[in-house]
């Protein structure tokens, strides 16, 4: 059995455990994922006849196997938005005693953290002193620790320069090892969220915690703000997108194993050298930890900041290109899933596998309920193209 259905089986166990209605429902649509449930595209070869069927995804954002063409897609069009400086990667993480606020207030929580984040980073670069301009800042939520506990942070990808309104300006920085003094964005930051936790109060699930002494003790704690050396180039900016942008929990291929009752993966140990290991869990117990990491209803966890901001984006990008002295870059042309595989792994997905010369042409799309033809769904499985 493959990977995608024993995990699959996993997922439907979901539905007689304690989660909300929503967490219910994604995990329904991570069991359907690729089955006969969610119907098929039918597709003929135009010289031999061969006829072949491609399961439709779930298109979930949380699915462990879809998303990777909106991944690619989604990183080419970050491409035309890169400028020729250095780019930093900061991190920013919340202190653990928090954790249990947090699961009761996710949508509240998770927005100050995006929010006071993008502020600390913003107020420094309009500093005189460091920059005395407006950055560019792209956000993305993780939730999650290499062993699927719950450690909500924030990996925000920072411009070297920014923009005043009429030119670029180069971070005052002599070493360029780092951007802004980290010891003085943890105080910022601290503050910035504190504030922001006193000003929700009275909208935040409580569930009998004392607010004032949570308060008291993550105010003695000196916070976490992890500032990576700059990348290398716009390349390694793209590559870093490509692998942290659209992906929540854990990958595919970090699972090793699905037995009768557990799950194995592989993860990395920080507290002992990054080293590699195996975790074995329970199908219930890896649930429970899949579960917290489902993001809100309609919670948009990328997000950007600055002259990145969504808002005039394209314009602002020009009048810095000009300011730079440079070209408008043109926009990138929108190819098909076939056109896609072709130039970026040169598979050709269109031509029969069973002639090798004709194309396959799709003559039919079944949805859900409409697979009453088919007799069983292991009888269409045979048929089916690998995914």
């Amino acid at each position: 059995m493959s990977k995608q259905l024993s995990l699959q089986g996993i997922f439907s166990k979901a539905q007689i455990m304690g989660f909300n209605p929503y967490s219910k429902s994604v995990f329904g649509q991570l069991r359907t994922c690729r089955t006969l449930s969610n119907g098929y595209h039918l597709s003929q070869c135009s010289d031999c006849g061969h006829q072949q069927m491609q399961f439709h995804g779930c298109g979930n954002r949380h699915c462990l196997f879809c998303g990777h063409l909106g991944r690619e897609q989604w990183v080419g069009q970050r491409q035309q938005e890169l400028l020729p400086t250095t780019y930093y990667h900061v991190v920013f993480t919340l202190p653990h005693e928090l954790n249990g606020l947090m699961m009761g207030n996710r949508t509240l929580l998770y927005n100050l953290l995006l929010d006071a984040s993008s502020q600390t980073l913003l107020q420094f670069g309009k500093d005189p002193k460091y920059l005395g301009a407006e950055i560019g800042i792209t956000s993305v939520l993780h939730t999650w620790g290499q062993n699927l506990s719950f450690h909500p942070h924030v990996h925000c990808i920072v411009s070297g320069g920014g923009f005043d309104g009429n030119q670029w300006h180069h971070s005052k920085r002599v070493s360029g090892k780092f951007l802004f003094p980290v010891g003085a964005l943890k105080i910022v930051f601290k503050a910035i969220l504190m504030k922001g936790l006193r000003k929700l109060r009275p909208k935040l699930r409580l569930n009998n915690l004392d607010f004032e002494e949570l308060l008291s003790q993550i105010g003695r704690k000196t916070w976490n703000v992890y500032a990576k050396r700059p990348f290398g180039g716009a390349k390694g900016v793209l590559e870093y997108l490509g692998r942290y942008t659209h992906r929540i929990a854990i990958s595919s291929n970090r699972i090793t194993e699905v037995g009768q009752s557990t799950v194995s993966f592989t993860y990395k140990d920080y507290a002992d050298g990054s080293k590699v290991k195996q975790m074995t869990l329970s199908h219930e117990e890896f649930l429970r930890r899949f579960e917290q990491h489902i993001l809100p209803r309609y919670f948009v966890k990328i997000r950007h900041y600055g002259y990145l901001r969504n808002r005039g984006k394209q314009e602002r990008i020009k009048q810095i290109l000009s300011s730079m002295q440079l070209c408008e870059r043109k926009p990138l042309p929108k190819l098909s899933v076939e056109q896609f595989i072709l130039e970026k792994y040169g598979t050709d997905i269109g031509r029969c596998q069973c002639c090798g010369e004709g194309r396959m042409v799709c003559i039919a799309v079944i949805y859900g309920p409409s697979c009453e033809p088919i007799k069983s769904e292991s009888q269409v499985r045979n048929k089916a193209s690998p995914v």
